[in-house]
């Protein structure tokens, strides 16, 4: 699963940068989805496979916090940049005579460096909270990786300003950008039934469908796992959710957006072609 991951996520980059005609704002944030799936995956996968092979099922107290900061940042961004690709649909559908004066390459980059920003930050200041919690309970961690409900639940000082901020971020991040998918696409949907042909329909919830394919699998899980007090947090629920958010979603997402996509499946065999060697 990690290789697949690996090879579809990069061959997305390479065929969206090695075809001149995906140069647009739509395939410039499919592939920074596709980089942060790739860093996403390093993040948690490498170290389970490590543990899966030597037996040594261990983490340093260091360690245990770059992979939470990591995870929690890129987590973050992923639930960012998908609210951005959902509002780029938006423009692209019902505001198309000025999509591209809105969706200017300036602006494409300032919504992704904004992305990076806000994501590093919210996920550094909830890291350097849980760094001055001592951990007097078992420090056997109920996890694959270093997650946010089961390190809390080895915690033994007052966790409450923690839970706080959590929800508060939880909330930023996670019910804002939903609720800029959900007006976007409400807005994508009214469009939609004002089209009278089923030809112009099915065009248009074609080039949406594949992105509501990945929200639904991505915000599914997370609300599954975060957006519950950690004293009903359940590890065995916990982990079934967080495989399918750290190993399937990422893994699925190639496939979703090539598959359904035919500039993509385009992109990719031209990307083939480019590989063949010919003789004379």
């Amino acid at each position: 699963m990690n290789l697949v991951t690996l090879l579809g996520n990069l061959l997305i980059i390479l065929a969206i940068g090695s075809d001149q005609h995906l140069h647009t704002p739509m395939y410039f944030f499919l592939a920074n989805l596709s980089f942060i799936d790739t860093c996403f995956t390093c993040t948690i996968i490498p170290k389970v496979l490590l543990n899966i092979h030597t037996q040594h099922h261990t983490i340093s107290h260091t360690g245990c916090l770059v992979q939470m900061y990591f995870f929690m940042a890129l987590a973050l961004l992923d639930d960012f940049l998908l609210a951005v690709m959902a509002y780029d649909r938006y423009v692209a559908i019902c505001l198309p005579l000025h999509y591209m004066a809105i969706m200017r390459p300036q602006r494409c980059v300032l919504l992704i460096v904004t992305s990076w920003f806000c994501s590093n930050l919210l996920a550094f200041s909830l890291t350097l909270l849980m760094a001055q919690f001592s951990f007097c309970a078992s420090h056997t961690i109920p996890h694959f990786f270093c997650d946010v409900p089961p390190l809390l639940k080895l915690v033994c000082s007052d966790t409450h300003t923690f839970q706080f901020m959590m929800f508060a971020e939880a909330a930023l991040s996670g019910v804002v950008p939903l609720t800029c998918v959900l007006v976007s696409y409400a807005h994508i949907m009214h469009t939609i039934l004002r089209i009278h042909t089923a030809q112009g329909k099915y065009k248009v919830f074609s080039t949406c469908g594949s992105h509501l394919t990945v929200v639904t699998l991505f915000y599914g899980t997370v609300f599954l796992v975060y957006f519950q007090p950690s004293s009903s947090y359940s590890a065995d629920t916990g982990m079934v959710a967080s495989v399918i958010y750290t190993m399937v979603t990422p893994m699925l997402n190639p496939f979703i957006y090539s598959l359904r996509n035919r500039d993509m499946k385009g992109a990719l065999w031209r990307l083939f072609d480019l590989g063949k060697c010919y003789t004379q």
